[in-house]
């Protein structure tokens, strides 16, 4: 049987994919002048996604492969290898970041406050 989604849980998944379209249309260079404006969306849909989209059993899934996201993106962007190959994919992982830094921190600051609390 097909499980029913929450309105909070279907605000979370379209932030989620609407953040993934838009890093994908920021590295592709298709935002023009909208590209701060862009780049501010994408990081307020993070925060959705943290508070709303990650339920208390999908804490240690979600943060064990953001933080593995984050860090091979940060390290693609870092070592300037993809600038030069093929800087779209640098740009689309600058966009990933932008969504998945402040989901993950998000969700790792409720996870401590939640061991905290016991």
């Amino acid at each position: 049987m097909a499980k029913k989604m929450s309105g909070r849980n279907m605000i979370g998944s379209w932030s989620f994919l609407i953040g993934l379209v838009l890093a994908v249309l920021l590295g592709l260079g298709l935002t023009g002048p909208y590209q701060s404006t862009m780049l501010w969306l994408v990081f307020l849909l993070g925060i959705v996604v943290g508070v709303l989209n990650i339920a208390a059993t999908e804490v240690s899934a979600f943060l064990t492969s953001g933080t593995v996201l984050v860090l091979v993106s940060f390290l693609g962007v870092e070592v300037g290898v993809l600038d030069t190959l093929a800087p779209v994919i640098g740009n689309i992982l600058r966009g990933i970041l932008m969504l998945f830094v402040p989901a993950t921190i998000l969700v790792a600051l409720r996870a401590v406050f939640v061991l905290a609390r016991r």
